[in-house]
């Protein structure tokens, strides 16, 4: 409800749909893994918000990408994915440098508040470079189809709706994941980072399903991207910035998360580079047989 209505209602103030793709939809993707860290941060649980974001961006590049390649054709804009791939990789790479454990005493790492200001204010330069950059690639614009300021109340309430359910989800998942982590005896990071990750990323999953089968698989691709930038400047910025403890980074991410992470992002720049100029269904095979081993050893190294 959420995406589908944040799209209506570009359309009809006539918004270029590559801004829409840029930014809206990527946004409206992501809501659902901001509001679950940034709830968990408030809530003292700094290692669900961290691990939620970190989960999602192992999610996307891999299972989902892989699967809607398995599904169909999944092209690639090599002009998208050299700007917007690349500021993908480099920005994992600075919230690995945030999170190293230099920058506090003891065992584990610490993205400070300070930090999330820094992402918060690079996710505002993100934004409008990316009206930007659409403004140059494409000088299109959709035609305005408002047929009313009615329709168009009615669109902006369940708009709002949309976004009260994913809130309200959020605020009862939280309590959930601790329960469960609680009870079977495993880091509620590693649960936020497998479990609630792929809950979180299944608006993505969704979105790449629904294009491939209308053979816009392009849209899959720059979404995916757009959320795993969004992962980190919106959800962990965003989940830094609110608490003043910032976000406590679990040694098992040394081991396992960031290098995982860092795996798949390199694979996907790598199958996202070919001459074809489209992610082959061997590829995707690839990308979803990574996201299999990550799960399998988030499991059994503990």
């Amino acid at each position: 409800m959420l995406i589908a209505q944040a799209v209506t209602t570009s359309l009809r103030w006539g918004v270029p749909q590559v801004i829409i793709g840029a930014t809206i939809v990527s946004l409206g993707t992501t809501l659902p893994e901001a509001s679950v860290s940034v709830f968990a941060a408030i809530q003292g649980n700094p290692d669900l918000a961290l691990g939620n974001a970190i989960g999602s961006i192992i999610a996307n590049a891999s299972l989902i990408i892989g699967f809607a390649a398995l599904l169909g054709k999944v092209p690639v804009d090599k002009n998208a994915i050299q700007r917007q791939g690349n500021l993908q990789f480099y920005l994992a790479l600075l919230l690995i440098f945030f999170s190293l454990p230099m920058w506090v005493s003891g065992s584990g790492g610490l993205i400070h508040q300070w930090m999330g200001f820094i992402l918060v204010s690079m996710l505002l330069l993100y934004l409008y470079l990316s009206i930007k950059w659409s403004k140059q690639s494409s000088r299109e614009s959709l035609e305005n189809q408002d047929d009313g300021p009615n329709n168009t109340i009615r669109h902006l309430l369940l708009l709002a709706v949309g976004m009260s359910l994913v809130i309200a989800s959020s605020k009862i998942l939280i309590p959930t994941v601790e329960i469960i982590a609680y009870r079977i005896g495993i880091p509620q990071s590693i649960v936020a980072a497998t479990l609630v990750a792929f809950g979180t990323s299944l608006p993505e999953l969704i979105t790449a399903i629904t294009a491939v089968r209308k053979g816009h698989g392009g849209l899959a691709v720059g979404n995916i991207v757009g959320a795993n930038v969004l992962n980190i400047l919106f959800v962990v910025g965003l989940s830094a910035s609110v608490t003043k403890q910032g976000l406590f980074v679990p040694i098992e991410f040394y081991k396992l998360q960031f290098p995982a992470m860092l795996i798949i992002l390199i694979a996907f720049r790598i199958f996202a580079n070919n001459w074809d100029q489209q992610i082959s269904k061997k590829e995707g095979a690839v990308l979803a047989a990574l996201y299999v081993v990550y799960i399998v050893l988030s499991y059994t190294i503990l």
